[in-house]
Parts: C-alpha cells; structure tokens; sequence
C-alpha cells in the first residue's frame, strides 16, 4: 500500500465532508417558509442601494444569485434531502477514517521493517522518516479539522454521527493494522523470493552466454590452426600424417569420363 495514495485519498475525504456539512447546515437552515428570509434580503439590499445610488450589474446579479440559492435551498429542505447527504456525509468519514488507520497501520510497519532489514530505495531513511512525520501530523490535523466542524459548528445530529463512526473506525483500524502489517510482511517475503529468483536467472543466464562463447573461441581456434597447418605444410593435406606415394599419383593421376 502506497501511502501517498492512502493520504490522498483520506484528503479527499475531508474535503467532501466539510462540503457537505456545510450543504446539510444551510438546507437544514432553510426549513419551513422562506418568504421572511427573501424579505430580509430585499430590505437589505435597496437599503444598500437607494435610488440616489443604482446597484452595479454584478451587485444586482449577486443579490439575484443568493434570492435563488435561498429558494432552491428550501426546496431540498422541504423534501428531506438533507436525509441522503446525512448518509454521504457518514459515508465520507467513514472513508477518512479508514485511509487513516492504514496509513498508520503502513508507518508502524515500515518502522519495524527498517530496524531490520536494510532499505535500498532511491529516496534516504531520514527523508523517508520526515515524511512519515508530516503525513502523520497532517493526518491528525485533518482528524482535528472534522470534530471542530461536525460536532461545535453543525447539527448536533453530524456532532453525533461524527462520534459514533470515530468510535466504530478506531476499533476496525486495530484489525487492520494486525491484517495489513501481515499482508506487508507476505508481500516482502514475496519480493525477497522474486530478487532471489531474478539473481539466479541472471547468473544462470551469464554462465550459459560464458558457455557458448568458450564453445565459439574454442571451435575458431581449431578451424584456425586447421587453416594455418595446410596453409604451412600443404603437403598433408587435411590429415596429420603425409600421403605415400602412391597416394598423390591416385590423386594426379587424370580421370577418364566414359559418356553413353
């Protein structure tokens, strides 16, 4: 598990459920009769603006822009869809909460692994500690982040389901941490046996290329002793010992050709 992803992923998270607490608290604001709101609002808006003094077009859309996000609030109000975004808003905690504890459960591990084997990646033990560090610290933030929002700044309902998921998630995360640190631990063994079998294959792999170079050295240099012998003592020929005389008159002596 990589925890860049496990970060980014529990970032995301948090990002979606202070957007949708955020949703939840103005659509739960906006219940009931929204005329004495959209009242209020005119009455502020031509107090701004007299007639002496003419709102801009971008003041006039603005004021337009927030009649129609109260109208449409009220409208999601009304038929309870506040209920639904309850339900992602959990669903989204719940997500951050999980990244987290592996995320966790990952440092603790790479902690151990490294005060026992040695570690042979491209970045330094002490930039791989510094991160762990910040991550850890920015995880914890964002934790701190979502209590200050779901329970003092909404609801009490997202006060409560921020309690009930923070308490269930802690005791999912001890499972996963014995469950993932064994998944690690399987995982190196893995890649111990995979480095293992990729150094023999390699080495079977240059003994066989020494192989058939000696073959090739060798069978060159016995052409080029045959090459150089015939070429220094013609009169063997290709074998090791001289022809008789009787020999050499049988392979000058002129062959007839009898046609039909």
């Amino acid at each position: 598990m990589d925890p860049l992803t496990l970060f980014a992923l529990a970032n995301g998270a948090v990002s979606a459920v202070k957007a949708g607490c955020k949703l939840y608290k103005d659509i739960k604001g906006a219940v009931g009769d929204v005329r004495d709101v959209l009242k209020d609002i005119d009455d502020q808006f031509h107090k701004l603006h007299p007639p002496e003094k003419p709102p801009t077009l971008e003041q006039k859309n603005q004021y337009i822009r927030k009649k129609n996000e109260i109208i449409e609030l009220n409208k999601k109000a009304n038929a309870d869809e506040h209920t639904g975004l309850y339900q992602e808003i959990g669903e989204h905690l719940g997500t951050y909460y999980d990244n987290y504890y592996k995320c966790i459960a990952v440092f603790e591990e790479e902690e151990k692994r490294s005060k026992n084997e040695i570690y042979t990646g491209d970045a330094s033990l002490g930039k791989r500690a510094l991160q762990r560090v910040l991550m850890r610290k920015q995880l914890e933030q964002m934790g701190t982040e979502l209590r200050e929002i779901m329970v003092y700044q909404s609801p009490p309902e997202l006060g409560a389901l921020h309690t009930e998921v923070e308490e269930m998630m802690e005791v999912m995360g001890k499972q996963q941490k014995v469950l993932i640190a064994q998944q690690m631990r399987a995982q190196a063994v893995q890649d111990r046996r995979r480095a293992a079998r990729l150094r023999q294959l390699r080495e079977q792999a240059v003994i066989g290329i020494a192989i058939v170079i000696s073959i090739m050295i060798f069978g060159f240099t016995m052409m080029w002793v045959a090459w150089d012998r015939q070429q220094k003592y013609p009169q063997y020929g290709t074998d090791f010992f001289p022809k008789s005389a009787k020999q050499q008159r049988q392979e000058t002596k002129p062959q007839i050709y009898v046609g039909r």
